[in-house]
């Protein structure tokens, strides 16, 4: 079982309609119109392939792909099961610019597609593979709650979300007149009722005084968490927070590196860690940091990519949340299926994902690395 061939595909999908949220309320970005993906599917020598990517939004992908064409080459010959020290060797092959960022996002995808195709020859979902504890997990929607939305558009699409077997509801926050986020969350509240479960997010919007104030103004919600409400590496503000407020606290989505989810756990800053695959380098760093995440008795539910995350999810002790955004969906010929507020795990083999057809009407650069050239 050698890996006989790898290929690397750069993506741009494009988003529906745009959206924004609290980061673009405030003029730090732009309104995000297209996800771009960086594939990698790794095939052995008697034809079995893997499939993993990467993502990022509004910039990052041309140096992913840069990075994994000067070291997927290394792949090429190697046992694709011995995936730890598969993950070391790209690591130091890249040492110089670092363990973390645009380096390890893009190991990522190669990360995935070796754990992809590890499972595929075992015959077993990747959740079974890892040890799953249960064949679905919570979910909840986010797509619908973007802040360029009208609170009566809000409304319905939560009133769809949870028609279609969706278990709970999340909306941007963040605006630059907390009141207009305290009338938007009141009239979701009012809509959906108090029994179904209602997150916020602020992206990072505010400084510590104002997230205090925001908290203690949404005791009443009832919330599930308010999530990123300061800057994502400011850890011992997140711990300030979780401390003084009863409603819990999410983030660790947008951190990139193993020690620093770690300081949120070591800190108690969280009671909701939520690593994302494709940011913080990989299945292989992520699997670390959820095993130390349930050793602190915190729940861990991952960001976006629900493609690969219901599979890790299912293979925690405590049963979290998977986030579902449809975004990458176009990208892949199979769905997922969703009912009575979970999502299924996929009982085909690996992550149960193939791409689509249409995947090609948005790659962008594409690069292959044969054995012996061939």
């Amino acid at each position: 079982m050698r890996v006989q061939s790898v290929r690397f595909g750069r993506h741009a999908v494009p988003l529906a309609r745009p959206v924004s949220d609290a980061k673009v309320a405030t003029g730090r970005q732009r309104p995000l119109s297209r996800i771009d993906v960086l594939t990698c599917e790794i095939t052995t020598a008697d034809g079995i392939a893997g499939l993993g990517f990467s993502y990022t939004t509004r910039a990052g992908t041309p140096a992913q792909f840069a990075h994994v064409k000067e070291v997927g080459e290394l792949l090429l010959g190697e046992d694709p099961a011995d995936i730890g020290r598969l993950y070391d060797r790209l690591l130091w092959a890249g040492a110089s610019v670092g363990r973390s960022g645009v380096a390890t996002q893009a190991l990522a995808a190669i990360d995935v597609a070796l754990w992809d195709l590890k499972a595929k020859r075992a015959g077993l979902p990747l959740a079974k593979l890892l040890g799953a504890y249960r064949d679905s997990v919570r979910v909840y929607n986010t797509s619908g709650g973007y802040l360029q939305a009208p609170i009566e558009e809000v409304t319905e699409k939560a009133t769809q979300s949870l028609a279609g077997g969706i278990g709970g509801i999340k909306i941007k926050v963040g605006q630059p007149a907390m009141a207009e986020d305290l009338r938007r969350l009141t009239a979701v509240r009012e809509h959906i009722g108090d029994g179904v479960p209602l997150m916020v997010d602020a992206n990072q919007q505010w400084d510590r005084p104002s997230a205090l104030r925001f908290g203690r103004a949404v005791e009443e919600f009832g919330l599930v968490w308010i999530e990123e409400p300061l800057d994502a590496y400011d850890a011992e503000g997140h711990a300030q927070l979780a401390a003084a407020l009863d409603t819990p606290i999410a983030t660790g989505e947008m951190l990139s590196s193993i020690p620093d989810l770690v300081r949120l756990i070591d800190l108690r800053a969280v009671d909701y860690l939520q690593p994302d695959v494709p940011r913080v380098g990989g299945i292989t760093p992520y699997l670390k940091v959820a095993a130390l995440a349930d050793h602190a008795r915190l729940q861990v539910a991952p960001h976006f990519v629900m493609e690969i995350h219901v599979h890790l999810a299912a293979a925690c002790p405590r049963d979290s949340w998977v986030e579902h955004i449809e975004w990458l969906s176009p990208l892949f010929e199979e769905r997922l299926e969703i009912a009575d507020g979970r999502i299924a795990v996929p009982d085909r083999p690996g992550l149960g994902l193939s791409l689509a057809g249409r995947a090609r009407d948005w790659r962008l650069d594409q690069v292959e690395f044969h054995l012996n050239g061939r």
